[in-house]
């Protein structure tokens, strides 16, 4: 990050009320002389309620906005949901163009990515269904055919091998970023 000069159009760091990125990207892109970047991306996760799309911002609370800091400053600051414009230590500074311009090639210039999320051997889960429902166990096997898992799970006082299908189970893992274009 640079040092923002007041009279040239530079990008800034936009902090947001929670949830709300992309609502106050989209509002601030309707002002005049202000260009935003809100990434976000799209991802499937297992819940108890079985396989649910989740559509996130890639920074939570954060957007990109390049603006002319003397012309539009305030109309940004006070944008519906903005929290404040990053600085640090009362100095503003711009994220250099290099730098989002590598971020948007990495997103391959869409706003949304799909990106996936995968169990693997030795991730721990739960099960969500069936008469075991709310049992952690850890992935022992990748099985071929439906998304199917071999779970170890401690039963009665030993260890017991079930199948289950992949959409039956809850990850405490995060999702990993294999960006997919969409």
């Amino acid at each position: 990050m640079k040092e923002a000069k007041e009279n040239t159009p530079a990008w800034y760091v936009v902090h947001t009320r929670p949830k709300c990125e992309h609502i106050a990207a989209s509002l601030m892109a309707g002002l005049e002389g202000v260009e935003t970047y809100c990434p976000r991306i799209r991802f499937q996760r297992n819940t108890r309620r079985g396989k649910v799309w989740f559509v996130e911002a890639l920074f939570p609370s954060y957007f990109f906005a390049r603006f002319v800091p003397v012309d539009s400053m305030r109309a940004v600051k006070y944008s519906q949901s903005v929290i404040r414009v990053v600085d640090f230590g009362g100095n503003l500074t711009s994220v250099p163009d290099e730098a989002i311009a590598e971020l948007k090639s990495e997103m391959k210039d869409v706003e949304i990515c799909e990106v996936e999320v995968g169990v693997k051997v030795g991730d721990t889960v739960e099960l969500t269904e069936g008469p075991m429902r709310g049992l952690k166990g850890i992935v022992n096997a990748m099985l071929s055919g439906a998304d199917r898992v071999r779970v170890l799970l401690e039963f009665l006082g030993r260890e017991n091998a079930v199948e289950v299908p992949m959409s039956k189970i809850l990850t405490e893992h995060k999702p990993r970023a294999v960006v997919a274009s969409r």
